[in-house]
């Protein structure tokens, strides 16, 4: 198959499918961690425009004005402080479409809870790490286009860390919190190994539907 794994910086879905003998290729428009073999480090608009026939594209557009947790950033009281946040997450939602619509017949894009839901339409399916072997809540949702849902793997009971104010956090996204500001972003974007390998298994044979 012809994988394209659309902004993905780490490589952990492509090297997933290319790990069983499929063609993938991922775009963003950073350089790839594991270095530039099988990345095009270009707009993924270039990418499809090019005409080039892809069998699956799984996409990770960037989240930061389509999150609920963006909704606070939204509120009046700071419309001084982030003038363009609208105009931003309007952009966001374009982009995401421009993905849906591309001319590929099994799609998935990946996406936290937020406005997607609203903007375009609910998502097929939400999944957490701890359905795929690791202890994390980190709730993800899939735009599924000619693609079945993912069946877990490995249900493994989540790591569950108690704040001071009586709120529950995953140790993951906590371990986040520790880095640098500047590579925090990073560190949540990447996608679970487990995920990624049950993506290849399960959707790296023929048309499921």
């Amino acid at each position: 198959m012809k994988v394209l794994v659309a902004c993905e910086f780490s490589g952990i879905v492509r090297d997933a499918f290319r790990a069983r003998g499929h063609d993938a290729f991922s775009v963003d428009i950073i350089p790839c961690e594991k270095g530039p073999d099988f990345h095009y480090e270009r707009r993924i608009e270039d990418i499809l425009e090019q005409g080039f026939k892809w069998d699956l594209m799984i996409a990770h557009p960037p989240c930061t004005y389509l999150t609920v947790a963006a909704n606070k950033w939204m509120k009046p009281e700071y419309a001084d402080r982030f003038p363009f946040r609208m105009s931003h997450r309007i952009e966001a939602i374009k982009f995401f479409m421009r993905l849906v619509n591309a001319d590929i017949k099994r799609i998935c894009i990946e996406n936290p809870v937020g406005i997607i839901s609203t903007a375009y339409r609910k998502p097929d399916q939400i999944i957490q790490p701890y359905q795929f072997g690791h202890p994390d809540r980190k709730k993800t949702c899939f735009w599924l286009k000619g693609l079945p849902p993912l069946k877990s793997t490995k249900i493994v009971a989540p790591n569950i860390k108690k704040n001071r104010n009586g709120k529950t956090a995953s140790v993951h996204h906590d371990a986040a919190l520790r880095l640098p500001a500047n590579q925090r972003w990073k560190a949540r974007s990447r996608t679970y190994q487990g995920i990624a390998n049950a993506m290849a298994e399960q959707w790296g044979g023929p048309d499921e539907q």
